[in-house]
């Protein structure tokens, strides 16, 4: 005895049906990829833009930021003036190879970053970079 089997067409599909899943899966992923860069750095400040190429990166960097009031901030914490070396050195474990990047709000004087910056490299600082939004045409 034999059984053919043959579907009827009234039968309901027992098949997973993945093509919404997977759009779904790709809008979320998107919007990770958009809001991801948006969560690195917590202080708001209005970078210069440049045309310059992005620095590749390997491992988390110090980012040392200076906002339009003139505030100082390492990653989120503030920070004053004269406390800047030695709170760096602590959060980087005296290892002065660490890459910073300093962030400094256009509105600011430039040469409160230079000063900055000429602080952290006389104390040994190799990889001091400077942070900027990508140039974009008007």
């Amino acid at each position: 005895m034999t059984f053919k089997l043959k579907r009827s067409l009234r039968e309901p599909m027992s098949e997973i049906n993945v093509t919404p899943f997977v759009d779904v899966m790709l809008v979320l992923l998107i919007v990770f990829m958009v809001t991801a860069p948006l969560l690195t750095v917590g202080v708001q400040v209005d970078l210069p833009e440049t045309s310059a190429d992005s620095l590749p990166e390997d491992i988390e960097p110090l980012t040392l930021t200076i906002n339009a009031k003139g505030e100082i901030f390492i990653q989120e914490s503030k920070v004053e003036f004269d406390k800047i070396i030695a709170k760096i050195l602590a959060v980087s474990k005296n290892r002065t190879d660490t890459r910073i990047y300093v962030r400094g709000d256009k509105t600011i004087n430039y040469g409160r970053v230079l000063e900055i910056m000429g602080m952290l490299s006389g104390s040994g600082f190799t990889k001091v970079a400077l942070i900027s939004e990508p140039y974009k045409e008007r």
